[in-house]
């Protein structure tokens, strides 16, 4: 048998991902090996692993080829999987492909729970031992010398990562409040912004280019992920929305500011130390319900952004 464990990731999200290399790592730390992990596309697994020493290959997690992927496996012969599921295809999967020892959430037992802490909960219990929780993206320091090269980054100017994007309007911050920000935080502050906004999101970044800010800004919409996190692992700061670029920015150890609109605010403003979060006024925390987008104090996240950067 492959003493190679599988983990096996069912979220489809990039934060999602993000959040869950901490157990990653301490499931390859408790074997003494690489793992090989399995994991949806969207996640984009592939590139934000590129360089982690804890993992040996990624496995491209088909939507709906349940025997694409068992193919895909069977023949590694894995002896152990992990799965961050309670999804009871994805435990056939794994029997199915001849691993003997399969671990996993208790079958229909997610729905409601917080998304971080049933994660570390598990692998805890899992390896009978307490994990350090704080993920952390590994990369090729060439690539991050070379990023600065390109962009022109120093210690001269504060370079901060602007997510302005998000998986949907009810998560995002009004965009002229961002550009409003961001002019103040550039009048007090030598500033460079990187804005973080992918190929859907092109209407909210000719907003910030047509602004005052246009000259100061690099967009990341034409790039990669992979091509984005030695620009971002070169930044110091991480203004915006809970979304993927966020998750990416703390786990390259940058201080983050998170506005929570829409989304449940204690499983993803948490799982780090330097994540700072901003709740719609009148809230403890943010949840999927709340709808908060127009409820975020203005001056608050000028004042804290201010004394994040200083």
């Amino acid at each position: 048998m492959n003493q190679t464990a599988l983990v096996i990731i069912k979220s489809m999200g990039i934060g999602d991902l993000v959040i869950l290399i901490a157990n990653i790592h301490a499931i390859s730390k408790s074997i003494n090996s690489k793992v090989v992990v399995l994991a949806q596309e969207n996640t984009r697994a592939a590139e934000i692993l590129k360089y982690d020493p804890h993992v040996e290959e990624v496995i491209n997690l088909d939507k709906k080829g349940f025997l694409n992927i068992i193919k895909k496996i069977k023949n590694k012969k894995f002896e152990r999987s992990y799965i961050y599921s309670d999804s009871l295809r994805l435990y056939l999967i794994s029997k199915l492909s001849g691993i003997k020892y399969s671990y996993q959430y208790r079958f229909f037992s997610k729905q409601g729970k917080n998304f971080f802490k049933t994660a570390k909960q598990f692998t805890e219990n899992t390896l009978n031992t307490k994990i350090n929780h704080e993920s952390k993206i590994f990369w090729n320091s060439n690539e991050i010398d070379n990023a600065r090269k390109k962009f022109n980054i120093s210690n001269e100017t504060k370079n901060i990562v602007c997510g302005i994007s998000a998986s949907g309007p009810s998560k995002r911050w009004d965009i002229k409040n961002y550009i409003n920000l961001f002019e103040n935080i550039n009048d007090k502050f030598p500033c460079k912004f990187f804005i973080a906004a992918g190929p859907k999101d092109q209407d909210l970044v000719k907003e910030v280019m047509n602004s005052s800010l246009k000259e100061k800004c690099i967009s990341f919409a034409g790039m990669t992920i992979s091509e984005t996190i030695p620009i971002i692992n070169s930044c110091q700061t991480y203004i915006g929305n809970d979304t993927g670029w966020a998750h990416i920015s703390a786990a390259l150890n940058l201080k983050s500011l998170y506005l929570f609109c829409y989304s449940p605010s204690d499983a993803y403003g948490t799982w780090r130390n330097n994540i700072e979060i901003i709740v719609p006024e009148g809230e403890i925390v943010c949840k999927h319900n709340t709808r908060g987008k127009d409820k975020i104090s203005f001056n608050k996240v000028l004042s804290k952004a201010l004394e994040m950067i200083s």
